[in-house]
């Protein structure tokens, strides 16, 4: 039996969690003061996040990924308070992705703790637009249309553990690529894209069913109307993930799509970079240019307007989500936790004795320089009871 104390991120009251094998045993009010509890951290549901491309840089999609440097990789998020997530495969070389999905297939296979927090995997392109823009950082030598033998290859070398797709929707070949995946039981997202009203909704009625990373990789500059921002945010189909990093969106956009998707049908993630965790500085492989600037912005190589994934984590995004939106943390924990579970069909145990114990433990603090945007700090993070990753000395 573990115990631990903390503040539960619905009710905010104190409380002691008591862990029993791989189950909440019990949790109990704790009998504090005000400023004793004000010193306890938050715990919530473990944090998921189905868009994740690799971290301190290490790419998932790389065609030299070791097995050891998942396991590194995976370390850093849970230590980061990510209990659970997709890796995610860029745009890339068909060799490099099937190396990539074959190296993940045997991480899970060969260590317990990637093969706890991995609950599938993303395909993020190949088959997106090739325009600049809606391409993002994905290189332009790599873009193609949509392939179902490949697909399947891709599908098989992983395992069958490929779950999420993003294509374009104007892409050769969507809307039976995207039939095809639904009856695979393969979720389909729309990103990177330069579609018209017409294709989206063909894919949307083929079955596509989120999109990804809404109001990013897109043009500079768009007509006001018809585009294909508004058609995503008017489609009630459609759910919406989004970056809350503080540079991706500005507070009005993710303002306006929790309005429209509604806090049912939002859902938060990081899309943090390979080069995540690197110190500031130009980084490039054979596929593509990067820097990382002092502010902590990653951007495409020689231009600052065009962004390169995300340095920021999940609960990064989780606290500019509060900020952003001057909503709730249990509402916003529902974002980065029971939305993306219910999308994806992956159980997301509810903070209540007899569930899971897959949990994350922080700290929300308010920001030294404007006061009203918290930051966040991961304290551990519990996967299926076992304490797998958290700062140093940290404790709990």
């Amino acid at each position: 039996m573990h115990k631990f104390q903390a503040k539960h991120f619905a009710t905010l009251k104190p409380v002691t969690i008591s862990i029993d094998g791989e189950k909440i045993a019990a949790i109990t009010d704790l009998e504090c003061s005000e400023a004793e509890a004000s010193e306890l951290p938050f715990v919530s549901p473990g944090f998921f996040d189905i868009q994740i491309n690799g971290y301190g840089g290490i790419w998932f999609c790389s065609e030299t990924l070791t097995v050891d440097q998942v396991v590194a990789v995976t370390q850093a998020l849970v230590d980061k308070g990510i209990a659970r997530f997709f890796p995610t495969l860029i745009t890339a070389s068909f060799e490099a992705l099937e190396h990539g999905f074959s190296v993940l297939r045997q991480a899970c296979r060969n260590n317990a703790v990637v093969e706890r927090c991995v609950a599938g995997y993303h395909l993020e392109g190949p088959y997106i637009s090739a325009e600049d823009g809606p391409r993002g950082a994905h290189p332009l030598q790599h873009v193609r249309p949509a392939d179902w033998s490949e697909f399947s290859r891709l599908q098989a070398a992983s395992g069958n553990r490929i779950r999420l797709v993003t294509l374009a929707a104007e892409a050769e070949n969507a809307v039976e690529f995207i039939g095809r995946c639904r009856a695979d039981g393969v979720v389909v997202a729309l990103g990177h894209m330069a579609a018209n009203s017409h294709q989206i909704r063909d894919a949307v009625q083929a079955g596509a069913q989120l999109s990804t990373h809404l109001g990013n990789g897109a043009h500079g500059n768009l007509p006001r109307h018809p585009n294909y921002l508004w058609d995503q945010l008017a489609e009630e189909r459609l759910w919406a993930s989004v970056i809350a990093d503080g540079w991706h969106l500005p507070d009005a956009v993710l303002q306006c799509v929790l309005k429209c998707k509604t806090l049912q049908k939002t859902i938060l993630t990081c899309d943090v970079s390979g080069y995540a965790g690197c110190e500031p500085g130009r980084y490039e492989d054979e596929n593509v240019a990067v820097e990382v600037l002092n502010d902590g912005r990653l951007v495409v190589a020689d231009q600052r307007q065009f962004l390169a994934g995300s340095g920021a984590t999940t609960g990064d995004c989780v606290a500019g989500m509060m900020g952003s939106c001057g909503i709730s943390l249990a509402d916003t924990v529902q974002m980065a936790t029971a939305n993306p579970g219910r999308l994806l069909k992956e159980p997301i145990s509810r903070l209540e004795a007899g569930q899971i114990a897959t949990l994350t433990v922080f700290r929300l603090r308010p920001h030294q320089a404007n006061g009203m945007n918290p930051t966040f700090t991961p304290v551990s993070t519990y996967v299926k009871g076992e304490r797998l990753g958290g700062m140093p000395g940290a404790g709990t």
